[in-house]
């Protein structure tokens, strides 16, 4: 691999809440607990433990980080805290999994990179 792009976007990932009785086993296919962080810029998201991010919440999280990367605001894409303490922030977002399991909450970190498309990268 030959990453030449100097990225934009910084973006975490954390597990906020699992279930209703804070259990994964038998709730979590991807195993997620309280407290594992998921990190990323444009690759797909890893936790501390090498492990990637589950794929039916990414279908959730895509469009958020495109939101971030597009100069957009993601208290304005709809939502609500489910744990109720989500800082009121452009850059921060709680979601819940499509399997309505685990609670997540994305932050968006501003990095040195030019935007890919803007600052003259994207070739044609």
């Amino acid at each position: 691999m030959d990453k030449w792009y100097e990225e934009e976007w910084s973006f975490t990932v954390e597990v906020i809440a699992v279930s209703h009785d804070n259990k994964t086993h038998g709730h979590c296919r991807n195993g997620d607990e309280v407290g594992d962080v998921y990190r990323c810029a444009y690759d797909c998201p890893v936790n501390q433990n090498g492990r990637g991010f589950c794929q039916k919440s990414m279908m959730i999280l895509f469009p958020m980080l495109e939101t971030v990367r597009g100069g957009g605001d993601l208290r304005l894409i709809g939502g609500f805290s489910p744990v109720g303490n989500t800082p009121d922030s452009p850059l921060c977002k709680e979601f819940v999994c499509p399997d309505g399991v685990v609670t997540f909450r994305l932050t968006a970190e501003r990095l040195n990179g030019e935007n890919f498309h803007t600052g003259g990268f994207y070739k044609e």
